[in-house]
């Protein structure tokens, strides 16, 4: 539906927890490999291997700009279908909608072996006062698992641009460090699903409009000097894309 080596524990599965008087999809932490894939899926599939799937293709959301987003609840619909489709066409793989062998070699080949993904660090993502995930509205592994999760659509992203490589400013903001500099006091950063780019010798115009198609539900207007992006339709939040459908 739409709307490797050993390394350290990473964070899968999904579990509900309350901040303040919301509640909303976060995630519970596990010890994991490079993902072994046991099987293809296809179409009508379900499992904690569609839910990693949707998470690693959930860029690849949309041909054109579109408040559509892949659902990461272990499914394997047509959302899911037409997202893998998209993912294949863009590496060079055979198109047929089958998460098999070549597919998941491909998906694998987008992680670091620390369970970040290949041009995205866990350091660009942490608090730029204290180096962590702690500190913010959830807790650091739903911090750190939302910022996994924003890398595998940032690739997506950074794909569409041609292979260009993308700066993150700031990724997750500790509640203290917001606060000083005098962030939203619900920022999607503080849950750590945003991320603030900066592409040289790409014009912010053109990353919101590649963005639209990744699965953000968030995007700040493109005419300062980063593009926002975040994934607050992800934490039950109504889509918000400030410069609208460009």
């Amino acid at each position: 539906m739409t709307s490797s080596p050993n390394r350290r524990t990473i964070l899968r599965g999904t579990l509900v927890a309350t901040v303040g008087a919301f509640a909303g999809p976060l995630l519970l932490s596990g010890t994991a490999h490079a993902y072994n894939w046991t099987r293809t899926m296809n179409q009508g599939a379900s499992g904690a291997d569609v839910t990693e799937l949707q998470i690693r293709v959930a860029g690849w959301a949309a041909d054109s700009a579109s408040h559509s987003r892949v659902s990461v609840d272990g499914d394997f619909g047509a959302g899911t279908a037409a997202a893998v489709r998209r993912f294949q066409a863009a590496y060079g793989l055979s198109v047929d909608g089958s998460a098999g062998p070549a597919t998941q070699a491909q998906l694998n080949a987008l992680e670091q072996s620390d369970g970040s993904t290949a041009h995205f660090n866990w350091s660009e993502f942490t608090d730029r006062s204290s180096g962590t995930f702690s500190g913010g509205k959830v807790s650091a592994a739903a911090t750190k698992e939302n910022a996994r999760r924003a890398m595998y659509k940032l690739e997506a992203l950074r794909k569409k641009l041609g292979n260009t490589a993308i700066t993150v400013n700031s990724g997750f903001r500790s509640i203290a460090h917001n606060a000083e500099i005098g962030g939203a006091s619900d920022s999607m950063h503080l849950y750590g699903t945003a991320a603030d780019l900066t592409v040289p010798g790409v014009s912010n115009r053109t990353v919101y409009q590649k963005a639209e198609t990744c699965g953000f539900s968030g995007l700040e207007r493109y005419t300062v000097d980063h593009q926002h992006v975040d994934s607050r339709a992800d934490l039950g939040r109504a889509w918000w894309w400030e410069s609208g459908t460009i």
